[in-house]
């Protein structure tokens, strides 16, 4: 999943930008209103962590303008702003949930999981296809019951997919949804990704299927 994260505080933007990234997300993060608009406006994301008090445009007004274009990516607003005021505002605004500053940890990454699974369209956690499972909160694949070791980026690619299971994703939200601003990922890349991942899932059952001209879908493997 992609995250955009909206901090000025750079120590809290590190910290937390460390750990989503831990867990496997594309994290872009900016300092600014102004920033957070332009790139909200530009990509595509699947959750925006979302400061109020920040320099040049405030949160809130990120907020309405982000939900005036009807973009639809859920959105976390996190503040030490924690009046009843501020929240209904955030909330009557679009906002899918509220933390105040300070917070927990373990607490702050349930929330993003809910989110993202709320995000995804999913109630569960826990996800099934063919002969392999999904536990969304882990974000760890087993196979029988036995944990899939799977690289990072291939992970997220499984992941991608699995969510979607028979239906096709395009290269391009496919690079969207692995790589932030800094990270160079091309359909290259990608193509090599599928090729590693189809040879991992193949003694599991499923396979990687080609959408030519378009992009990829998971699907049942053809019994040998």
């Amino acid at each position: 999943m992609r995250i955009l994260l909206v901090e000025d505080n750079q120590a809290l933007a590190d910290g937390l930008s460390a750990i989503l990234r831990g867990t496997g997300h594309a994290v872009d993060v900016v300092s600014d209103g102004a920033s957070a608009d332009a790139a909200i406006s530009a990509e595509s994301f699947d959750l925006v962590i979302l400061d109020l008090t920040l320099p040049e445009m405030d949160g809130l007004e990120v907020l309405r303008v982000m939900r005036a274009r009807q973009n639809r990516a859920a959105v976390l607003i996190l503040t030490a702003r924690g009046s009843a005021e501020d929240k209904v505002k955030g909330l009557d605004l679009g906002a899918d949930d509220y933390m105040s500053k300070p917070f927990d940890i373990s607490e702050f990454e349930a929330r993003v999981r809910m989110l993202l699974r709320r995000q995804a369209g999913l109630r569960s956690s826990a996800l099934s296809f063919g002969g392999v499972d999904l536990d969304l909160n882990s974000r760890t694949f087993s196979a029988g019951g036995t944990p899939l070791d799977i690289p990072a980026r291939e992970l997220g690619l499984l992941e991608i997919l699995f969510l979607r299971a028979g239906k096709v994703v395009s290269k391009e939200a496919i690079i969207q949804s692995l790589a932030a601003f800094d990270d160079d990922l091309s359909a290259n890349a990608i193509e090599q990704y599928v090729s590693r991942l189809r040879k991992r899932m193949a003694p599991h059952g499923l396979t990687v299927r080609t959408a030519r001209g378009i992009g990829y879908y998971l699907d049942k493997a053809a019994p040998a």
